[in-house]
């Protein structure tokens, strides 16, 4: 094939990409192109948000994961106020984990960073305590982590926690 075959053909595919585009945003859809080749036609208009999972799929994870063991947990899951012990057995707080990875607490030291990791909510704490709030079967539970240890370490306590607020903050 000529240099100005060529050149025509990737025009003529150049101009029917800039169509589809134009064809796609004045009729406010996005096209969706999966690795096989086909494509899905969706509304904007009827997007209400758009998540990403992790690439971590739980089986690789030595943490626990969901009641079958086979759900990823999304950043959405662990967004809220959650109710947590302090590990003495009856004392309860809240740790409030928002969408933009900041964490507040009502005890200790009250401010933090929170992450995805593992399929889990791990939170740094200002005060150097780290949480981890992991879903265990069909429940969830905070496992703290006193200053100088890590997430691999013995946690320091284990206690139950329930999101009593899961809606977006």
């Amino acid at each position: 094939m000529s240099d100005r075959a060529i050149s025509v053909l990737a025009g003529l595919v150049l101009i029917a990409t800039c169509a589809v585009a134009q064809t796609a945003k004045s009729q406010d859809e996005m096209i969706i192109v999966f690795k096989d080749g086909h494509q899905q036609n969706i509304s904007m208009s009827s997007v209400a948000r758009i998540e990403f999972k992790s690439a971590e799929t739980p089986a690789a994870s030595s943490k626990p994961t969901g009641a079958s063991g086979t759900a990823a947990l999304g950043v959405n899951h662990f967004v809220g106020k959650w109710q947590v012990g302090e590990g003495n057995g009856w004392s309860k707080f809240y740790i409030t984990l928002s969408r933009d990875g900041t964490a507040k607490k009502t005890l200790g030291g009250p401010n933090g960073k929170w992450a995805l990791i593992d399929n889990e909510a791990q939170i740094t704490w200002d005060d150097g305590w780290h949480d981890a709030i992991r879903k265990v079967g069909s429940k969830h539970q905070k496992f703290a982590y006193g200053p100088g240890k890590s997430f691999s370490d013995e946690p320091d306590n284990v206690t139950d926690a329930r999101n009593t607020d899961p809606s977006p903050i």
